[in-house]
Order: structure tokens, then C-alpha cells, then sequence
């Protein structure tokens, strides 16, 4: 059996429950500004995507001139919402578990810095994690460069890095960076699309990915 020495999660969708306020947000931004609307489908899917990248493929009539206007609105609805996402059930008590074993912990996330950090804090979760990376500070999913940036802080090899996300943009990075990847389907992209990005396994809940890390992380000395 494979073991790992760090396991780097991403975040919306898979530690919090955010999905339907992304795509929430995004649907209304796209009302401020009088664009069409895109189906749940469609937002769900750029989920983990940097936030401009994601709402040129979201919103494809968004425009260069709309885009400031529309990400101030977006980013506006997000923050009225903010305060009532929560993580997933059991999510708090697998990391504080994973923590106690002293396995290296990572975040790889497509939110922005100051999101992600704001969340922390309001957490006091800065020390659950060893090193983190946004894609306002790196290259967005699924280009490879926030899991080689993390190994290369947390001074490891690829086959030591386990790489848990709810879409296909992080099977897709961690299989960019030669890193297994864990996909949780119950987030923004459902079992069958995360099956077709070849995922090295697929868990349904967060109490199956406890019980699967359990048995496959290798403690620090």
C-alpha cells in the first residue's frame, strides 16, 4: 500500500461547502451587469479555477471594459455570503486528526491570498497547514505550478504528495506535477465527470477520505 507524506487539499468544494455561493455570486454578478445568466452546470464547473480565467469560460459574453465592474459585483455578492459557509461535515475533526500525526498539510486553492487568509484567521486555522498557495500568486489550475511550488517549500518529491480536490481541474494539476490525486464528488463536479479525468481514487464523503487518509500517511519523525 502507497503511503504519503503530505497531503494538499483544495478548498472550495472540498474542505468548505461553498459551491452554491460561487455559483450563486457569479449568476448575480452576471444580473448586475445585464449578461445572460450561466446555468448551475456551467459555474459549477470553473470552481477552483482562478477567479478571471473562470468567468471568461463561465460568462464567454464578458467583455475586457465589463470585467472590473463584474468582478467588483461577483466579489461583493461572495463577502454578503461569506459568513454563513461553513466546511463540511467532519472536515474540522479529519484535519485536527491528520494534524495530530504529524503529516505534512497543504493548501493548493484557486481562491485569491487575501480570501484565503481571511478565512484562516477568522478560523485560527493558520497553523493547520505547513505551506499554501493561491492562484493570484502562482498559475492557475490545472498548470502544475502551485503543487511544484509546495513541494519545493516543503522539500518533496512527487510521489510523496497526495493532491484531494472536488474537480477535474485538480486532477488534471496534481497529474501535471506527477502527484495521486484523491477526488471528493461531492463537490462542484459529480462522480462520472471526475471518473473521466482518471482521479488515482474517488471517495463519495468526507468520512470515506478520513478512513482512506488514515491508513496511507506516513507521520513525520
Amino acid at each position: 500500500m502507497k503511503r504519503y507524506a503530505a497531503v494538499i487539499f483544495d478548498w472550495d468544494g472540498t474542505l468548505m461547502d461553498s459551491t452554491h455561493s460561487i455559483v450563486s455570486s457569479i449568476q448575480g454578478a452576471c444580473r448586475d451587469v445585464g449578461l445572460p445568466e450561466p446555468s448551475d452546470e456551467q459555474a459549477r464547473w470553473v470552481i477552483g479555477l482562478s477567479l478571471e480565467s473562470a468567468l471568461y469560460r463561465a460568462v464567454p459574453d464578458l467583455g475586457a471594459d465589463q470585467l472590473p465592474r463584474f468582478l467588483e459585483c461577483y466579489r461583493k455578492r461572495f463577502l454578503q455570503l461569506d459568513g454563513r459557509i461553513r466546511f463540511f461535515d467532519g472536515i474540522p475533526e479529519m484535519l485536527t486528526g491528520l494534524r495530530r500525526s504529524k503529516v505534512l498539510l497543504g493548501v493548493a486553492t484557486g481562491k485569491s491570498r487575501a480570501g484565503l487568509d481571511r478565512i484562516l484567521t477568522a478560523q485560527s486555522w493558520h497553523d493547520r497547514f505547513d505551506a499554501t498557495r493561491c492562484a493570484d500568486e502562482s498559475q492557475g489550475k490545472p498548470h502544475p505550478a502551485m503543487l511544484l511550488e509546495l513541494m519545493d517549500t516543503l522539500s518533496l518529491e512527487p510521489e510523496q504528495v497526495l493532491m484531494v480536490g472536488d474537480t477535474t481541474h485538480d486532477v488534471h494539476m496534481a497529474a501535471n506535477a506527477g502527484v495521486d490525486s484523491l477526488a471528493v464528488s461531492y463537490g462542484a463536479h459529480d462522480a462520472r465527470t471526475l471518473a473521466e479525468a482518471a482521479p488515482t481514487v474517488m471517495v463519495d464523503s468526507v468520512p470515506q477520505m478520513a478512513a482512506w487518509l488514515s491508513e496511507r500517511i506516513v507521520p513525520r519523525k
